[in-house]
């Protein structure tokens, strides 16, 4: 019986030979992005300024002292993170940095489960490998990792906020976007969704838990009016340098103000106008809703504020997710093109044409963010006019062929039945057994 057991099964359905293919190719794929090329590193290290942060506040030494006239990555948590990260400069650099980037990739795996469940899917389906390759072939998910900073951390915090924001676990929603904002503020719009639904509850521990740990770190920083005066009106500046956003390409690239300034209003206007069909029509589509208003309002902050980094867009995962819903706004090639402008791990540079080469690679996420936020308008407007062509405003937006059930939709006809043999009716060209 034992060698038998070591025979390869052979897959009976489609579905079981992606999953025998899919499975392999995926566990392998984050060995490889874990163990190798994240410990190995890249010349980039953004852990190498937070450590040495958490370093410093734990001897009791000035924490905000970067120069900001280098390019080198920069120490930028306020004091409530500072507080929260503290704790790896109590193991060695060498051996920390191990510790946070297995932190970050157990966070980044447990956000594939939470978002399989989220979407009502098992560790089974097709879709669970899919998506662990997908996630870990990503541009973000591999210089979060090789970088080594918190994003999948943030990620994780992320996806729980959005999860108990859809059970109403309001405070608990409420710690998740609070403990967030206590490293990152720049996540603060997620709270919009919050107020969209009131569930005003969410505001309580959104704003008490940064305030606490503020309060908690302020005494214990050597300099926190520094975080003030020097390190807050950097983070307040657009830099040409290692900026996806808008304001960051223009700058490298020499546009003139005004030009600038119209690209951000006219795509600040189609994000308006998207939050305000979605929640029109869709807020009692709760997860879709909750998850396609995530995304757009990410996106936007990622592309219309002063700072946006290629890595952001793992924030980006649930809305991304939202495709395997059968009303998804990301159900064409347009938003997938986006998709692979800011997801993809490739290089664009050409050693030929160099200038040429720069632009394509440096404006790629720029372009996938901007075009994804034109893909959700253009298919929330164009459900918007049809809907109101027809009349239908009232019963909502979604096309008709949308408001089948999923059973009647894809169902195949019945076949035609012969008449009755033996008393057993059979379809129309079927061989008749006859079992005694």
């Amino acid at each position: 019986m034992f060698p038998r057991q070591l025979e390869p099964r052979t897959a009976r359905t489609t579905a079981e030979a992606l999953n025998y293919i899919l499975w392999p190719l995926a566990i392998m794929t984050v060995l490889q992005r874990v163990f190798i090329k994240a410990v190995n590193g890249f010349i980039t290290d953004d852990f190498k300024p937070v450590y040495a942060a958490s370093l410093a506040f734990l001897n009791g030494q000035p924490v905000y002292t970067d120069n900001f006239d280098s390019v080198d990555p920069h120490y930028l948590y306020p004091p409530s993170g500072t507080l929260m990260i503290a704790p790896l400069a109590i193991l060695d650099p060498e051996k920390s940095r191990w510790c946070f980037i297995v932190l970050n990739a157990i966070a980044i795996i447990a956000v594939w489960y939470l978002l399989l469940r989220l979407f009502d899917h098992t560790v089974r389906s097709v879709l669970a490998p899919a998506l662990l390759l997908a996630m870990f072939l990503s541009e973000t998910v591999v210089n979060t990792l090789v970088f080594t900073n918190i994003n999948g951390c943030i990620l994780l915090a992320e996806v729980a906020f959005l999860m108990l924001l859809l059970k109403r676990r309001d405070l608990w929603a409420g710690v998740a976007i609070g403990l967030i904002i206590a490293v990152k503020p720049n996540m603060a719009p997620l709270l919009l969704i919050a107020l969209l639904r009131r569930q005003w509850q969410v505001f309580i521990t959104a704003i008490g838990v940064p305030v606490a740990l503020t309060a908690a770190a302020w005494p214990l920083i050597k300099d926190p009016m520094s975080f003030v005066r020097h390190t807050m009106p950097y983070l307040l500046e657009s830099r040409d340098y290692f900026n996806s956003a808008i304001v960051g390409n223009a700058a490298y690239y020499g546009l003139p103000p005004w030009l600038t300034w119209g690209m951000r209003l006219v795509l600040g206007v189609l994000v308006l106008i998207s939050l305000w069909l979605l929640y029109r029509y869709y807020r009692e589509d709760e997860l879709f809703f909750v998850c396609t208003t995530s995304g757009v309002l990410l996106t936007a902050t990622f592309l219309l504020t002063s700072l946006g980094q290629a890595y952001y867009s793992m924030m980006l995962f649930p809305f991304l997710m939202t495709v395997v819903l059968r009303n998804s706004v990301l159900r064409n090639w347009p938003a997938w093109l986006a998709v692979f402008g800011f997801m993809s791990y490739d290089k664009w540079l050409l050693d030929r044409w160099q200038s040429a080469g720069r632009a394509l690679d440096y404006l790629r996420i720029t372009f996938g963010w901007a075009l994804l936020l034109i893909v959700v308008f253009c298919v929330l407007g164009d459900r918007y006019l049809n809907a109101r062509r027809e009349g239908r405003l009232a019963s909502g937006i979604d096309p008709l062929w949308l408001r089948e059930t999923p059973a009647a939709a894809e169902e195949p006809p019945a076949p035609a039945l012969t008449p009755v043999h033996n008393g057993v009716a059979t379809s129309a060209g079927e061989p008749i057994s006859v079992e005694s």
